[in-house]
């Protein structure tokens, strides 16, 4: 499966922070969802082993996803060699979450900074799940890093890694596995068997990614002042104090370079869930650490980048 032109990936990631999501254009993760929901209702209606149900609608997903980008592209390529390049600028763009995760994120600190409380906690609530009624400032700024550091893995460094390597038919692909995960990846009643498959596909899929991220969070933090050796110690020490296989590796990777703790208590629908702490709490919880977190994020994707023109470099001058 072919990759992508470094200059259109480039371009889409100029696209993504210049611009952010562009909600103005039918977006593929909308139509994702569309048909994941269509499809949960056709298979439960179909199949009552909810386990098989749930491995089809992961196969049908990912599958339909792959083929209409592959078709779409197959095309429009056909048409124009130009309209072929618009559409795989199109489609990466769509892919990348970079300045999405900082503007909403920013809302929530820029509330903080401003004293309103009460309007940073319902920002919260848009870009995490757990409850955020109660939260004091150093929780909310702990949340924030939490999702900034989880985020740069499933949203930035995951979607690139797979574009890179198979073109925008595998960085759909990627979108629909992290889509469903998102929809019907839920340990409750209703999913823990149905979103079985898909939760632990996502898991799959997320791993390689997850400690490449770490690894170039904890690389990119001393070109921002913070320390490489303790993200690496964290990443080791407290990767694994997670519920999720691959989240606790960019937490680790943050909260070791900005010194500060993260995990904890969080309240989910009212019940308290305690996790288990990553990092150790050198530093208060801060607006500091949200900025060193954002400082992480574009840090670890401009070294992906940048390294990856390197070998594309290296491997064309050798073929």
């Amino acid at each position: 499966m072919p990759g992508i032109e470094p200059l259109l990936l480039v371009a889409a990631v100029a696209l993504d922070l210049l611009l952010g999501d562009p909600r103005w254009l039918p977006h593929p993760v909308v139509g994702i969802g569309r048909m994941i929901s269509t499809l949960e209702k056709i298979l439960r209606r179909l199949i009552r082993n909810e386990r098989l149900g749930g491995v089809l609608l992961l196969v049908s997903t990912v599958g339909a996803t792959s083929l209409i980008t592959y078709l779409l592209l197959k095309g429009a390529s056909a048409a124009s060699p130009y309209l072929g390049s618009a559409l795989v600028l199109i489609l990466v763009w769509t892919c990348l979450a970079a300045r999405s995760l900082h503007s909403e994120s920013k809302l929530v600190a820029d509330r903080l900074i401003a004293g309103d409380l009460e309007e940073a906690r319902q920002y919260l609530s848009r870009i995490v799940g757990r409850d955020t009624d109660d939260l004091d400032e150093p929780e909310i700024w702990r949340a924030l890093v939490e999702t900034v550091a989880e985020n740069t893995s499933d949203g930035i460094i995951a979607p690139l890694f797979y574009l890179m390597i198979g073109g925008p038919v595998l960085g759909l692909a990627y979108k629909a596995v992290n889509t469903l995960d998102s929809m019907v990846g839920y340990r409750n009643e209703r999913y823990l068997r149905f979103g079985w498959a898909s939760a632990r596909f996502d898991d799959l899929a997320n791993w390689l990614p997850a400690r490449l991220s770490g690894l170039l969070m904890a690389v990119a933090a001393p070109f921002f002042g913070l320390s490489a050796s303790k993200a690496f110690t964290m990443i080791i020490r407290d990767g694994g104090n997670h519920s999720s296989p691959n989240s606790g590796i960019p937490e680790a990777a943050t909260a070791g370079a900005l010194g500060v703790q993260l995990g904890g208590t969080n309240r989910y629908f009212g019940k308290p869930l305690e996790k288990p702490t990553i990092g150790d709490p050198l530093r208060d919880l801060s607006g500091e650490s949200y900025q060193g977190a954002i400082r992480l994020m574009y840090g670890s994707m401009a070294l992906m980048l940048v390294l990856w023109g390197v070998l594309v470099v290296i491997l064309r001058s050798k073929g």
